[in-house]
């Protein structure tokens, strides 16, 4: 396994920590994009955006030291962007997850689509 795809199992078992709902990882390592992998999902409430992406951080910081390059989009909690370099989170109320689709944005991609926890 790289290094990557540790950290985007790190991010997944982060997201789900506290409860990150619908989790897709769009790997786009066969297409010339700008990274190499989105790790996607969606909080309930702003609260529990915030609380999902801090887990995320947490976690990933905590098991591989690697810090992101930036994070944007906390104060709002309606979409939020983790930038990890090769690998970007985002992590969307369900409204703002449904309009900018990212999920489909590269119809080559594959997609894996991690179950809820319960």
């Amino acid at each position: 396994m790289t290094e990557t795809e540790t950290l985007v199992n790190r991010i997944k078992e982060g997201l789900q920590e506290k409860k990150g709902r619908r989790i897709v990882i769009v790997d786009m390592t066969a297409l010339e994009a700008v990274c190499s992998y989105f790790v996607i999902c969606e909080g309930t409430s702003n609260t529990h955006i915030n609380a999902v992406t801090d887990a995320a951080l947490e976690y990933v910081r905590t098991t591989t030291g690697m810090k992101p390059l930036a994070v944007d989009g906390l104060s709002n909690a309606t979409w939020v962007a983790v930038d990890y370099g090769d690998v970007m989170v985002h992590v969307f109320d369900q409204a703002s997850r449904q309009y900018y689709n990212l999920e489909h944005l590269w119809s080559d991609a594959k997609l894996t689509v991690v179950p809820d926890l319960v």
